[in-house]
This record gives C-alpha cells, sequence and structure tokens, in this order.
C-alpha cells in the first residue's frame, strides 16, 4: 500500500468519527481506535481489509521461527558425509572451493583440512532422515520434521546473513517477516502484540551472538508493526503493574483523555504513527491483564512440562521461550521469533556445541510434540534454522581437539520445518559429497521466504509496501514457492 493512500485513509475515517459519532464517550472512542480503522490501520493488518487479501487460502494462520542465533554446524548436526571421515585430515580439494568468498577469520581456503562429523549420524523414523547424535530429541521427531538441506545464502557474517534471512536486505532497515505478516494479515487477539520476540540467555558458552533491535524491526512499515520483545526476567514487558495509588479506572481515566488528544492530531495531520502511538497505549493497558495470565504456568500439565525439559520453569532459558510460544500461537499471536544465542563453534565443537543441543534440541521437539497433540501443529508453521552453516574444513589445529572449530558457511546449510502446510518426513535438496555446495534442489533465503509467505496465505509478489519512491516486498526482487516442499 502506498503511505500517501493510507494517511488518507486514516484522515477520512478520523473526520467520520469526528463528525458522526461526537456523542461516544472517550473509552468507546479508544476502544475504537484500539480495534478498528481503514486498512486495520490501528491494530490489525494494513492489507487485511482490502479486496482480495489473503489472496490464496491459508495453510497456516501462525508463524514459530526458532531462530539458532549463530550459524548451527549443518555437517555435525542434519547432513551426513560419510566422504568427511574419510578425508578427515586432508585438504580440500580446490574444486570445492576455488572462487569462493569466506570470512576473513578464513580468508584464503586453499589447503585448508577437513574435519569429520564430531558425532555419529543415523537414520531416524519411518523417514530415515540422517540426525546426529547431538540431537536426540529432534531424532525421535524426525518423521514429522521437513528438512531443507539446499539452503544457501549471500552473507558471511553474522548480522549481514540474520538481516538478510529476517528482512531480505543485507543492510539493515527493511521490515521483518513478522513485520510483513502482521502488516499483511493482522493479528487474531486484541489483547496481545501480533508478533513477539523472545532472547534467551546463554549459560556455559562463550560465543553468545549480540541481539540488535533491528532483527525484529518493522523498517519503513508504521513502528505499530514491529515485533515486541518479552525480556527474560521480571516482567516480559515493563510496566505491567500500576504504581502505588494509581488504580485501573484512574489509568483509564488517563488513557481515555490521551486518546482523544491524540486523535485530535491523528484528525489534523493523518500521520499512521499518531495511529500506532493510540494502538499502543490501548494493547499496552490490556496486556496489564493478559500478559500475567500468560506467563501463569500454575495449570500446565507435569506431562506438557516435561516435553519441553528441565529449564522450562525458568525464565529466559529457550525450554521457557518455546513453551511461551506455543501459549502465545495459542492465544492468537500471529508471529513469535525465539532466538538463542551461542551456535558461533569457531573454537568449541569439541566443547560448547553439546551445551548448546542440550539446551535447545528438547525444548525445540518438545514445541513440536505440544502443538501436535493440542491440534495446533496443522495452522502452525514451525521453522528452525540459522543464518548460515558451518565449514565443512576445520577452523583451528587438528591435533588440538579441544579447541575444533568451522567457520561461516553461506554455501550450504539446513533448516528444518513442521506443520503449517509442508511435507513430514521428507528431506528436500542435497549437497555434494563434503557438505560444501548445494548440488540439487537448492532454496536460496529469498525463496525460503516467499514459500513462508505462501503457505501464510501471501503471494510475495503482492505484499507491497511504497517507500521512496518504489514498492519494496520481504523478497526484494527475487524469490520462488518452494512447492516440492508444500503438503
Amino acid at each position: 500500500m502506498n503511505p500517501l493512500d493510507e494517511s488518507q485513509l486514516l484522515l477520512n475515517r478520523r473526520t467520520f468519527l469526528g463528525r458522526g459519532a461526537t456523542a461516544l464517550g472517550t473509552g468507546a472512542l479508544a476502544s475504537l481506535l484500539g480495534r478498528g480503522g481503514a486498512a486495520a490501520a490501528m491494530s490489525g493488518g494494513g492489507l487485511q481489509g482490502l479486496p482480495g487479501y489473503p489472496p490464496k487460502p491459508p495453510r497456516a494462520k501462525h508463524v514459530i521461527y526458532l531462530f539458532q542465533n549463530g550459524a548451527p554446524t549443518h555437517v555435525d548436526l542434519f547432513d551426513y558425509k560419510p566422504k568427511l571421515r574419510e578425508l578427515h585430515g586432508k585438504s580440500v580439494p580446490d574444486g570445492y572451493v576455488a572462487g569462493k568468498r569466506f570470512s576473513t577469520m578464513t580468508g584464503e581456503a586453499d589447503g585448508k583440512l577437513l574435519l569429520a562429523p564430531v558425532e555419529p549420524f543415523h537414520q531416524r523414523g519411518q523417514s530415515g532422515a540422517w540426525v546426529s547424535e547431538f540431537l536426540p530429541y529432534t531424532a525421535q521427531v524426525a518423521d514429522r520434521l521437513c528438512f531443507v538441506k539446499g539452503m544457501h545464502t549471500n552473507a558471511v557474517n553474522h548480522a549481514p546473513a540474520i538481516s538478510l534471512m529476517l528482512s531480505g536486505a543485507q543492510i539493515p532497515g527493511r521490515p521483518t517477516l513478522g513485520a510483513w505478516l502482521t502488516y499483511g494479515l493482522g493479528c487474531e487477539t486484541e489483547n496481545l502484540p501480533a508478533f513477539v520476540v523472545m532472547t534467551s540467555v546463554s549459560k556455559g558458552t562463550t560465543c553468545g551472538q549480540i541481539f540488535y533491535d533491528f532483527y525484529w524491526g518493522s523498517g519503513f512499515l508504521p513502528s505499530r508493526y514491529q515485533g515486541v520483545k518479552f525480556r527474560g526476567n521480571g516482567d516480559p514487558v515493563l510496566y505491567l503493574s500500576n504504581p502505588s495509588g494509581l488504580d485501573p479506572s484512574l489509568r483509564r481515566a488517563m488513557l481515555d483523555d490521551l486518546a482523544a488528544l491524540n486523535a485530535r492530531k491523528l484528525q489534523e495531520h493523518g500521520d499512521p504513527e499518531i495511529a500506532a502511538r493510540i494502538a499502543q497505549y490501548e494493547m499496552a493497558f490490556r496486556m496489564q491483564t493478559s500478559v500475567p495470565e500468560l506467563t501463569d504456568l500454575s495449570k500446565e500439565p507435569e506431562s506438557v512440562l516435561s516435553l519441553y525439559g528441565p529449564s522450562v520453569r525458568e525464565q529466559g532459558t529457550f525450554a521457557y521461550n518455546c513453551l511461551m510460544a506455543r501459549r502465545l500461537v495459542e492465544r492468537g499471536v500471529r508471529c513469535v521469533q525465539v532466538m538463542p544465542p551461542g551456535w558461533d563453534q569457531h573454537r568449541s565443537l569439541t566443547t560448547e556445541l553439546y551445551t548448546q543441543c542440550r539446551d535447545t534440541d528438547q525444548p525445540s521437539a518438545g514445541l513440536v510434540l505440544d502443538l501436535q497433540q493440542r491440534g495446533l501443529l496443522d495452522d502452525t508453521l514451525v521453522i528452525w534454522g540459522g543464518e548460515f552453516g558451518r565449514t565443512p574444513f576445520i577452523q583451528g589445529a587438528l591435533d588440538d581437539r579441544k579447541n575444533w572449530g568451522r567457520d561461516h558457511h553461506p554455501y550450504a546449510y539446513t533448516t528444518w520445518m513442521a506443520g503449517g502446510g509442508v511435507k513430514a518426513g521428507l528431506s528436500h535438496g542435497e549437497t555434494d559429497d563434503l557438505g560444501m555446495n548445494v548440488v540439487t534442489d537448492g532454496v536460496h533465503v529469498h525463496d525460503l521466504q516467499a514459500t513462508i509467505l505462501h503457505l501464510m496465505g501471501i503471494d510475495h509478489e503482492r505484499l507491497t509496501y511504497r517507500f521512496q519512491g518504489r514498492n519494496f516486498r520481504l523478497t526484494d526482487v527475487h524469490g520462488r514457492v518452494v512447492s516440492e516442499i508444500l503438503s
């Protein structure tokens, strides 16, 4: 949508309310501002009210993105290559790395020594998917997963690669996936944000990653579409409780007066950011009730809590955040982004990779099982993956096993998906015999983005926003729907 058109729609709506509904109390006015609006401007999606949206029947209504910040090593977890064990300690053949760009820590890859998988692989379930012993719980749900083994990207460093994966561009400033979904589809609840982000702590590791706000930003979309980050300690969001002496009725009266003042400014200027401010004040008021209920785990059966592992009750852990993700989509939240750090094993494959897998394996599998047994997996798309893979060759010295590592590798990696209209028990795509390059059924970052939008009922070429003279979209000018993985 053109932001000028959107502004005009907002102005017309405000003019209508101002002239035709003067008898409404400010409380009713604030409620209207929080719930409605041209093009669902106040709380829903920017395109939800337009004819033809969503253009296709959705397979999924919600997305949970378990984004493994730091880049998991595909050749140690999912992409089994016997040739790597056979050639362990030998130099990588020139033909595999010629002309390729790696991070400055690797520089030229010529002469680098190949490194065998640290732990054994086994084929799992009816599908026979290869999963390492690093991930025993994921192995148990392999038949429910779709492994996309032909992933590849353009970026070789973390922040640009994460930005590309989540926003379609390496340079920060574009709207992220959750913002686009919220803009296009709105939210199914008025009591929680449409797009929630949770980051977890990295215990016992030295390879944590920085979480930049642009990983869940709205870019040039109105700010009401940006992700709301839940904190890892204390109240998930600040100011859930009123200050001493301020009761809910007084808070309500203050917000009603503030809404009336902001409504006058909206009528005068038609600025979408004023509408966003009104809607967010109303959301904050409702969250004072909805968030305490959301985080109350007292009614969760022990059998469910046990799915996520022993740290599920500890706020700020990946296990806790996975359970919160299920509770959020259960309450109508459109997109939940869960981001654990710690996958950047440049010198710690034989130490910290074990810690990282122990922290994330059971909660990831438990989330899939929990969604399935509640009947939520059919319309919830779960995605697990990072920004790129790790090199099949070693970073460090071969005779120093304690400090074995792998560098960044954009040319091949693995992502898995579950539910939401993807085929279960499928391994799609293939890399060469060293896990170095994709050889069949490659899936670029933009292809994955197009597929996610398709599963949510959105044509990735139609969901656009006009900014600085041209229409932008999540997939930029690229992307194809990977129809082969659709159920």
